[in-house]
């Protein structure tokens, strides 16, 4: 397999970044210990285990999958997942690959199929030996990982459906996005986000990995950061397209929020959670983040796997092929702000691609229901897809409308947009914007 080059120089900084911004698991008798001889491993790869303690009659099993150029002792040192373990009474498995890189397999055809042989088959075989050995909950078993762990995550959910109950997915790509067929582990298209397929073809392709099952399907949770320069951010809404195509639903949020400043969530049913974190680089796994899993997964509760979901609604309703939640649907008739408008504007360029991620904030004094941001993109520049807006045309003077979820700007309020485009080489900013055709402030 080739050597992954600038994916290895990226994550090993992005080791580093995580192993200083989360704290290591508190002091406990409980120690990570390697575990041989635990299955079938056609990749070799090693395991390591942290069981606490005390933990619950039926322990929950948790599968944590670092980074390329990490291990499963560095992911252990340098995530909460290990005292959280402490905290709830689940076990934490920590793999480790051995291939050049010390990336995992989401590339291969044996990988890209249930049993199909390499990295899968062992993660497997460890899940196996943990509920085996420790009398493990069969009903709350979970994975998560960072990067090729996040990637991993989602070729492991469409796997092992009947398996896994989540997963919890940081800075990763659609499973199968990283097909190749050159025995290489690395797809550039599918890293710089220029795979773009519908949502049924990306659930197809996930279905397509477990061909024949028709049982219950793992709920997700995606993290992606909008500044993301290793996997780009469009792996995020195509990541949105395949798990909710999977579950039948529609690719329209049901509820939308702001959990912190700078981050927006996107809930489709109780299905798929999705967490957009305005700025944020590839670098993005930082405290805090491994409880809002873990709460997402339910094993912050004993035995139990049940997530409830508050869900906004409007006046209108919009049905899913296979739902009945209430969804709001795009305003955008309203009145324009009073008082002003901001527009953050940054661009992430690479060969003849870029990433425009924008903050529109409400400066005025009143609330805008429904509205819509006008601007010129430079010549040379055409949209290609788009996030949190609808964008027409695709190039000059261009309007960007609300979703149906954001549709709402109270008073300081602000609201985060982009979109991926090609460029011939211009990769300058617009001049100016108007929201709901009043000049907004640039900065």
């Amino acid at each position: 397999m080739k050597v992954l080059g600038a994916i290895v120089t990226s994550l090993a900084a992005a080791a580093a970044f995580v192993l200083a911004l989360v704290a290591a698991p508190q002091a406990s008798a409980a120690t990570l210990t390697e575990v041989t001889g635990f299955g079938v491993n056609p990749s070799n790869l090693r395991m390591h285990l942290y069981v606490p303690d005390r933990t619950q009659a039926r322990p929950g099993v948790l599968l944590a999958v670092h980074y390329c150029t990490g291990t499963g002792p560095a992911f252990y040192s340098g995530t909460d997942f290990a005292r959280l373990a402490d905290q709830y009474g689940f076990i934490v498995i920590y793999p480790s690959a051995t291939r050049s890189g010390q990336c995992f397999d989401v590339s291969s055809a044996q990988a890209l199929r249930r049993d199909g042989g390499s990295d899968p088959v062992g993660l497997m075989s460890m899940v196996r030996y943990v509920l085996q050995r420790y009398n493990g909950d069969t009903s709350r078993v979970f994975v998560t990982g960072v990067s090729s762990g996040a990637m991993t995550t989602n070729v492991m959910l469409a796997d092992y459906p009947d398996v896994f109950a989540a997963g919890a997915a940081f800075a990763g790509v659609p499973a199968g996005c990283f097909a190749t067929t050159d025995g290489s582990g690395w797809n550039s298209a599918c890293a710089n986000g220029q795979v773009l397929r519908t949502p049924q073809e990306w659930g197809n392709l996930a279905r397509g990995m477990h061909p024949g099952y028709s049982g219950a399907r793992p709920r997700v949770q995606i993290w992606h950061g909008t500044a993301d320069d290793t996997l780009r951010y469009p792996n995020f809404g195509e990541t949105i397209d395949q798990w909710t195509n999977v579950h039948g639903l529609s690719t329209t949020p049901t509820s939308s929020d702001s959990p912190q400043s700078g981050w927006t969530r996107t809930r489709y049913g109780d299905k798929v959670e999705a967490i957009s974190m305005q700025g944020t680089g590839h670098n993005l796994m930082g405290a805090g983040m491994a409880l809002r899993a873990i709460q997402f997964f339910g094993l912050d509760k004993p035995g139990d796997t049940t997530t409830s979901t508050s869900t906004t609604t409007s006046t209108s309703t919009t049905t899913s092929t296979t739902t009945t939640t209430s969804t709001t649907t795009t305003t955008t008739t309203s009145n324009p702000p009073t008082g002003g408008c901001r527009v953050t504007y940054t661009v992430n360029s690479w060969n003849t691609g870029l990433t425009a991620s924008i903050t529109i904030a409400n400066t005025s004094t009143s609330a805008i229901n429904g509205w819509q941001l006008a601007f010129t993109l430079p010549g040379g520049q055409t949209i290609s897809s788009g996030w949190n807006a609808t964008y027409s045309p695709t190039s000059g003077a261009v309007t960007a409308r609300n979703a149906s979820y954001n549709a709402a700007l109270t008073p300081s309020a602000s609201v985060g947009i982009g979109f991926q485009a090609t460029h011939s080489g211009n990769t300058d900013k617009p001049t100016s914007f108007t929201l709901n055709g009043v000049a907004c402030t640039i900065g």
